[in-house]
């Protein structure tokens, strides 16, 4: 072999290890909800510096984390975005892939809409009606659960209307799905008795029965996939029924669609920040921090969606639907993410 092809080969090598140990555009996965602001950030990242705009991909905060935890391969995603708290066995799952240098980042505020289309009157349900329209089982008049039989809302309660019950909503590997069951199915079932004594001498069913969240299967829950704006189109060409959906696609789509009450209270960003609206929640992103020397362009972006004039109480996130936290809280988390502060499972147990 002579010199000229020797160092060719040389270059050659050095280029293709390169390219597997490093690259210039960030991967992100996740969250359908949180997509639109981590969008708007990746264009700006993309049109006010040399680095390409970063992929971003809707795939489901469930779908997200286990792309984001399937390793540290430059293959995986970078960051994965959250509509809800990363799960103890998802971090577990991380670990297990050596996943272990995690940062979280809280970005602000959102509430999950039950919304319908505008042409519709205004509606307004309790919790605890929305929780038994949606549940695979219900009590029955003797305090037994039954295969949930309710195919109107006026069935469920006399006072709301007359009307064929159906629900598009998020499916099982959405994080909007998973906050939408702790709050609406789990939050109210743990209060009724039919639920929470049931079957106490069997120790397995009593504990599922506890913090009972199954969504039926019948038909009158519909997953809807990962594209909140599907739903939102549902809705115009199904006018009786309801959407689920975060809070931003509701200030998107507020031509088309209106909320109805829950507990008497709307969504408003007032409502949500202050915890009044009974259906709000954090969002979040998290940081893979074993990539960030080779994508340099990460702890670009991080710093950029961090900044307020981001996520600040005037920030650009705000037009498109997202509620700042409280300024003390917003400067903690800041402080926390620009150093790396490194996620433990006893961070995701203990609150």
């Amino acid at each position: 072999m002579s010199i000229k092809t020797t160092t060719l080969a040389l270059i050659a090598t050095a280029a293709l290890t390169m390219s597997l140990s490093a690259r210039d555009q960030i991967r992100i996965v996740g969250s359908s909800t949180v997509y639109p602001f981590s969008s708007s950030v990746a264009e700006e990242l993309g049109a006010t510096t040399s680095f390409p705009t970063p992929v971003v991909e809707s795939t489901g905060s469930g779908g997200g984390m286990k792309l984001f935890c399937k390793g540290n391969d430059l293959n995986t995603p970078d960051i994965t975005n959250a509509s809800r708290r990363m799960k103890a066995k998802e971090f577990k799952l991380c670990a297990k892939n050596g996943v272990t240098d995690i940062t979280e980042a809280v970005i602000g505020f959102d509430g999950i809409a039950f919304a319908q289309s505008k042409s519709n009157d205004s509606f307004s349900v309790s919790k605890k009606q929305l929780a038994l329209a949606v549940a695979a089982e219900v009590p029955n008049k003797d305090g037994k659960l039954i295969k949930n039989p309710y195919t109107n809302w006026s069935q469920i309660d006399s006072s709301l209307p007359n009307r064929e019950i159906v629900i598009y909503g998020p499916p099982k590997s959405s994080g909007t799905r998973d906050a939408f069951e702790d709050m609406v199915l789990k939050g109210t079932f743990k209060k009724m008795t039919e639920y929470t004594s049931l079957y106490k001498k069997d120790k397995k069913k009593y504990k599922a029965y506890k913090k009972y969240h199954t969504v039926r299967q019948d038909g009158v829950y519909v997953p809807s996939g990962e594209n909140d704006n599907i739903i939102v189109q549902k809705l115009n060409k199904n006018k009786k029924a309801f959407g689920i959906f975060g809070y931003s696609f509701l200030v998107e789509n507020e031509d088309k669609v209106q909320a109805a009450k829950v507990n008497g209270i709307m969504p408003t960003p007032e409502n949500i920040s202050s915890g009044k609206y009974p259906i709000s929640r954090s969002l979040f992103f998290y940081i893979k921090n074993s990539h960030a020397k080779a994508v340099p362009a990460m702890n670009k972006y991080v710093d950029m969606f961090m900044n307020e004039e981001m996520i600040g109480k005037e920030g650009i996130l705000g037009e498109i639907g997202l509620i700042s936290l409280p300024d003390t809280k917003r400067t903690n988390i800041r402080t926390a993410v620009t150093t790396r502060s490194q996620l433990s499972l006893e961070d995701l147990t203990s609150k």
